[in-house]
C-alpha cells in the first residue's frame, strides 16, 4: 500500500506536476484590458486643446470573502463611508456620476430628461437587458423609488439604512456602491471612488489601508481642456459609455470596447473617438477563488490614440467668443430700465422692448444664480433672511387663497382673475395637478377641457369637479390625503383630497417659489438691495465690504450696483439668461472649408464634465434658461433674414427674370398683395433702385417684386419674363407662390443651404422655405438655416459658386508626430451658370454695404486698405421678442481668404452683429490691440438700432 502510495504522489508531483500547475494557472488567471492614452487635439498652430494628465485616484475592489449579504453590505459601507469623509475632509469629491442627483428642495430627481435615456437607465438599475422587459411599477419608478429599491432590496439591495443618513449622504453611499456593483462579475476590475485626489488624501488614505478592505492609490490619466469655456460645443468631453451607447455599437465596434471604457461623449471627442481612442493593452492577473489579485503580470502593451489637429484657430476663437459676450453685456446695458412692473403686449415692434430692473432681479433666483435653499439655512446672513421672512409669509397666504378659492363653486373664471392670481392657479392646476394626476387621461377635445385650457372661461373648481367626473384623476396617488386611507371615497371626500395633494406639492416645489419671487420682486417686497445683498452672502460675487455695507445701509443703490457687475461681466448675460444672452459666430475659408472659429455663447466648462461627470453640475447646465449645452453655431435655426437677399438677387439675374438695368421704384409698401409689407424705411422710400443698390440698401420692395415676378407663370406654365429694363406684367400670367418658392429652392441648394454644412459636430437640419415666395424673397417664410450653414452660405458666395463642406479636421498624427492623414477639401458642387456679371454686381452692393451703410462701423478697417463685404439681416420672432440680429461676409473682397457669419439671438436688430464682426475682423487683421478689443468689460453700444433691413 505505501509503495502504491509513493508511486501515486510521485505520478502526480513529479510526472504530471507541471501540467497540473499550468492548469491550475489558467483557472486563476484573468486577463485586464488597459485603456490606451488617447491621443491629444490641437488647433491649426500647433496650440493643445486637449490632453491627457496623471494624477491619483482613490480606487475600490470587491475583494472581500463574505458570509452573508447582510455582512457584505455592513462591510462595505463601512469602508465606502470612511473613504468619503476621508477624500472630503481633505476638500476633495467622491464620483457623482449616478443617473440621479438632489434639486433644490432635496429630492431624489433623474439626471437624464430624455424618456429613452431615462428609461434604459432604470433598466440598468433593476438589471434588465432592454427597457420592454421592465414591469409596469418598474417603468413608472420614481427616482426615490429607485433608491429605495437600492437601499433596501433583499437580493440586490445595499443595506442603506436611510433613517440615519441625510438624503446627500444616501446618494454618495449609492453613487459608490452602484459603480461598485457594474464591476461586480469580475471582482478584479477595480472601481473608481474619487479621482485627481490631493497629496493630503493620499496620505490619508495610505496610513489607513490595514483598515480599508480592497481599497488602493492608483496612477490614472485624466483628460483635460484648455480654456473649456470657448471651446466645449467643439470639443466635448469624454466620460464611461453607457449601456445605450455600448447597444448601439455594431458586432465589430464591440469588439473594440469594453463596458468600463472612457469614451467621447460630445463634440470632436464623441465624432472622432475612434482615431482618439487608442489600442487596448493587456494585463495578466492571477486572482484567489474570491477575485482578489494576488499575482500581476506583464501583458500586451496599451498604444496611444492618435493626435488631432483641428482647422480652428485657438486665439480667434477666444477673441470671438468674449467679444460676442462683451456686445451682449453692452446690449442689456443700454436695455435694462430702473421700471418695476412692465408689460411686453403693449409694445408695436419687437425691438421696442425693454428689460425693467426686475427681470434682473428676479433671473438671479430664477436661473439659480442665488441658490433659494439657502434662504433658510442656519448659516444664512443678513439679506437672505430677509427675504426669506418675506417670502415664508407670503407663500402661506397665496396657499390659502388658492385653498379658498378651488374650494369656491362661484368663484371668477380663470380670466377674471388678477395676472398674479390667475399665474399661481395656472401652475398649480395646469403643472402641479395635471401633469400628475391627470397624466396622459385628459381628453383635449373634451368641451370642459377647453373651456379651461384655451378659453379660461370657467373657474378651477368646475374644471376639476369635471375632470373628477370623468375619470382623469389618477385616485390611487391620493389615497394618503384622503381621511382614514380609505380605498373607497366620496367625490367630495377626492376632491377634498386632490386639493391637499396639490398644496402640499407646492409647499416643496422650487418652480412656484420662483412665480412667487417674480410677483414679490415687482410688488416691492423684496428688494433688489436684498438680492444683491445675498450675492456677496452666498459667494457669488466676491467679497467687498463697501458695496456690501453700502447696500445694507441704503447708501448704495442697487440698480446701480447691478448694472456695475453687469457691465465688469461679474455677471455674465449667460448667467442672467435674459434676452439676448446667446450667440454664435463661424468664421471659414472660403476657399477650402475649413473652419477657423466655431463659437456658441454661452459655453460651459468641459472639465467638471470629463472623467467622473459632475452630476450637480451636469443639472445645472441641463436646467439652465440659457441653455449652454446647446450649439448656437451649428444647432439653433432662426430665419436669415436680409442675409438671403444676395441669393435672391443671383435667382433672378439667373433666371432673367432681372437684369442689370432693371430698376424697381421703392415706396415703402408693397401693395400688390394684402395686406402690404413694408420696407424697413417705410414711411420712408428708398425710391428707384437696381439690383446693388436694392442690395447696398437692403431694399425690402424690391426683393417683395423679386420674389413677385418669380412666382407669375404663363398660362402654358412658362416663366412670365422681364423685357429691357422694365418691369412688365402679362396679363395673362397667373401667381404661383410654389413657383417662386421652387425657383428660391434651387439657388438655395445650389449655395448649400439645402443640406447640413458637412461640420462633424451635430447640426440641425436646414430647411428651405417652401410657402409666401413674396416673404421668402427677403430671407424670411419658413426660412431657417444655422450659423454654421450661413458661413458655407456666405463663403461660395465669396468664391463665386464653389460649394465645399465645412470641415474641423485638418491632419492626424501618431502620438510620435509621424503624418497619419491629411483631411482634403472637398468640393460638393459648383454654381457654374452664374455670369461673371451677376457674381460682380451681387458682390458689389455687399461691398457698398460695408463702404457705405456701415461706413462709420468699419472706418478703420476701410482706412487700412483690407476690403471687407458683407450683408446684414434682421429676422423677426415675435411682437413680443426682439428682432435676431445677423451679420454675414466675407475679406478681402476682391481675394476672399476668411467668411463669416454671425447671430445675436433677440439681438435688436443687425447692428450689434456688424459690431462683432468689425472688431473680430480688426484683431484677426491686426488693426487693433486685442487689449483694446478684449477689455474684460461691456461695449459701449448704442441703444438706438440703426434699421437697414
Amino acid at each position: 500500500m505505501s509503495g502504491i502510495l509513493v508511486q501515486r504522489v510521485f505520478y502526480l508531483q513529479i510526472v504530471k506536476g507541471q501540467e497540473y500547475f499550468d492548469d491550475y494557472k489558467l483557472q486563476i488567471q484573468k486577463t485586464r484590458s488597459v485603456e490606451g492614452t488617447r491621443g491629444n487635439i490641437y488647433d491649426r498652430n500647433g496650440k493643445l486643446l486637449a490632453y491627457n494628465e496623471l494624477a491619483y485616484a482613490v480606487m475600490i475592489e470587491d475583494n472581500g470573502d463574505y458570509e452573508s449579504l447582510t455582512q457584505k453590505n455592513k462591510e462595505i459601507n463601512k469602508v465606502v463611508t470612511k473613504v468619503i469623509r476621508m477624500v472630503e475632509g481633505n476638500g476633495d469629491s467622491v464620483i457623482n456620476n449616478f443617473g440621479i442627483i438632489l434639486d433644490s428642495n432635496q429630492e431624489y430627481r433623474f439626471m437624464e430628461k430624455n424618456e429613452t435615456a431615462r428609461m434604459r437607465f432604470i433598466a440598468d438599475v433593476y438589471g434588465k437587458r432592454t427597457i420592454d422587459q421592465l414591469s409596469e411599477k418598474q417603468q413608472n419608478a420614481s427616482a426615490k423609488d429607485v433608491i429605495d429599491y437600492l437601499c433596501t432590496d433583499k437580493i440586490s439591495g445595499y443595506g442603506i439604512d436611510q433613517k440615519k443618513l441625510s438624503p446627500a449622504e444616501v446618494l454618495k453611499l449609492v453613487n459608490i456602491r452602484y459603480a461598485i456593483s457594474l464591476n461586480s462579475y469580475q471582482k478584479y476590475i477595480a472601481t473608481t471612488i474619487a479621482d485627481d485626489v490631493s497629496d493630503e488624501t493620499v496620505a490619508d488614505i495610505m496610513e489607513n489601508l490595514d483598515s480599508l478592505q480592497g481599497v488602493s492609490i492608483e496612477e490614472e490619466s485624466l483628460r483635460r481642456y484648455t480654456d473649456s469655456v470657448c471651446f466645449a460645443n467643439v470639443i466635448g468631453y469624454t466620460g464611461q459609455i453607457s449601456t445605450e451607447e455600448y447597444d448601439a455599437l455594431s458586432k465589430e465596434e464591440q469588439e473594440a470596447y469594453d463596458k468600463t471604457d472612457t469614451i467621447g461623449k460630445a463634440g470632436i471627442e464623441k465624432t472622432m473617438d475612434s482615431v482618439l481612442q487608442g489600442e487596448k493593452g493587456e494585463e495578466k492577473l492571477y486572482v484567489n477563488s474570491v477575485g482578489k489579485v494576488i499575482e500581476t503580470a506583464k501583458g500586451k502593451n496599451p498604444k496611444a490614440g492618435n493626435n488631432l489637429y483641428l482647422t480652428i484657430d485657438a486665439d480667434l476663437q477666444k477673441v470671438a467668443y468674449h467679444v460676442i459676450e462683451q456686445e451682449l453685456a453692452g446690449i442689456l446695458i443700454s436695455k435694462i430700465k430702473n421700471i418695476a412692473d412692465y408689460d411686453r403686449e403693449t409694445v408695436q415692434e419687437g425691438n421696442d422692448v425693454i428689460i425693467p430692473i426686475t427681470d434682473v432681479y428676479h433671473t438671479l433666483v430664477n436661473n439659480d444664480i442665488l441658490d433659494m435653499k439657502h434662504f433658510s439655512a442656519e448659516d444664512a446672513r443678513e439679506g437672505e433672511k430677509e427675504i426669506e421672512a418675506v417670502f415664508l409669509e407670503r407663500k402661506e397666504a397665496v396657499k390659502e387663497s388658492l385653498k379658498k378659492s378651488l374650494q369656491d363653486p362661484q368663484a371668477p373664471a380663470l380670466t377674471n382673475l388678477g395676472k398674479e392670481e390667475q399665474a399661481y392657479m395656472n401652475y398649480l392646476v395646469n403643472h402641479v395637478l395635471s401633469s400628475s394626476l391627470m397624466k396622459n387621461r385628459i381628453d383635449k377635445g373634451d368641451a370642459g377641457y377647453k373651456n379651461w385650457k384655451k378659453d379660461g372661461s370657467i373657474n378651477a373648481y368646475t374644471f376639476l369637479q369635471h375632470a373628477l367626473s370623468q375619470n382623469w384623476i389618477d385616485t390611487s396617488l391620493l389615497r394618503e390625503y384622503v381621511k382614514g386611507g380609505h380605498t373607497y371615497s366620496s367625490s367630495e371626500e377626492l376632491y377634498n383630497a386632490m386639493i391637499e395633494y396639490g398644496l402640499d406639492q407646492l409647499s416643496s416645489d422650487s418652480e412656484f417659489d420662483k412665480i412667487l419671487y417674480k410677483y414679490l420682486i415687482v410688488g416691492g417686497s423684496v428688494t433688489g438691495r436684498q438680492l444683491c445683498m445675498a450675492l456677496f452672502e452666498q459667494g457669488i460675487l466676491q467679497e467687498d465690504a463697501g458695496s456690501y455695507e453700502g447696500l445694507k445701509a441704503g447708501s448704495v443703490d442697487a440698480y446701480s450696483f447691478i448694472m456695475s457687475k453687469i457691465e465688469n461681466l461679474e455677471l455674465t448675460p449667460g448667467q442672467l439668461a435674459l434676452e439676448p444672452c446667446t450667440g454664435s459666430m463661424v468664421v471659414t475659408d472660403p476657399g477650402s472649408g475649413q473652419v477657423l472659429a466655431s463659437v456658441s455663447y454661452p459655453g460651459y466648462d468641459n472639465n467638471r464634465l470629463v472623467n467622473t461627470m459632475d452630476s450637480n453640475y451636469y443639472n445645472k447646465l441641463v436646467m439652465d434658461k440659457s441653455r449652454p449645452f446647446y450649439n448656437n453655431a451649428t444647432q439653433e435655426r432662426t430665419a436669415p433674414g436680409s442675409v438671403y437677399k444676395p441669393l435672391t438677387a443671383v435667382a433672378g439675374l439667373t433666371e432673367g427674370i432681372i437684369d442689370l438695368n432693371t430698376y424697381v421704384n421703392c415706396t415703402g409698401s408693397f401693395d400688390r398683395v394684402e395686406p402690404s409689407p413694408k420696407c424697413w424705411i417705410y414711411p420712408g422710400a428708398h425710391g428707384p433702385l437696381n439690383v446693388e443698390g436694392a442690395i447696398a440698401h437692403s431694399c425690402n420692395i424690391f426683393f417683395y417684386e423679386l420674389g413677385y415676378q418669380m412666382s407669375l407663370q404663363k398660362a402654358d406654365g412658362t416663366a412670365s419674363g422681364q423685357t429691357g429694363g422694365n418691369r412688365t406684367t402679362d396679363g395673362a400670367s397667373s401667381f404661383s407662390s410654389r413657383k417662386g418658392t421652387d425657383i428660391l429652392k434651387k439657388y438655395a441648394e445650389e449655395f448649400g443651404l439645402g443640406s447640413t454644412s458637412g461640420i462633424e459636430i451635430p447640426e440641425s437640419e436646414p430647411q428651405i422655405s417652401d410657402e409666401y415666395s413674396i416673404l421668402s424673397a427677403i430671407g424670411q417664410g419658413t426660412n431657417n438655416y444655422t450659423t454654421s450653414q450661413l458661413a458655407r452660405y456666405m463663403a461660395t458666395m465669396a468664391n463665386k459658386g464653389n460649394l465645399y463642406d465645412l470641415t474641423l479636421l485638418q491632419k492626424e498624427t501618431s502620438s510620435k508626430g509621424e503624418l497619419i492623414k491629411e483631411y482634403q477639401p472637398k468640393v460638393k458642387k459648383q454654381a457654374t451658370n452664374v455670369a461673371d456679371t451677376t457674381w460682380n454686381a451681387v458682390q458689389s452692393g455687399m461691398r457698398q454695404v460695408v463702404t457705405s451703410t456701415y461706413a462709420t462701423t468699419f472706418s478703420k478697417i476701410n482706412g487700412s486698405g483690407v476690403s471687407v463685404s458683407g450683408k446684414t439681416g434682421t429676422a423677426q420672432q415675435s411682437r413680443t421678442h426682439a428682432d435676431h440680429s445677423l451679420f454675414a461676409g466675407y475679406a478681402p473682397s476682391d481675394d476672399p481668404k476668411i467668411a463669416f457669419s454671425i447671430r445675436i439671438a433677440n439681438g435688436y436688430g443687425s447692428t450689434h452683429a456688424v459690431e462683432i464682426g468689425k472688431y473680430v475682423l480688426e484683431y484677426y487683421y491686426q488693426l487693433t490691440d486685442p487689449s483694446e478689443i478684449l477689455t474684460g468689460k461691456a461695449f459701449n453700444v448704442s441703444s438706438d438700432i440703426i434699421v437697414t433691413d
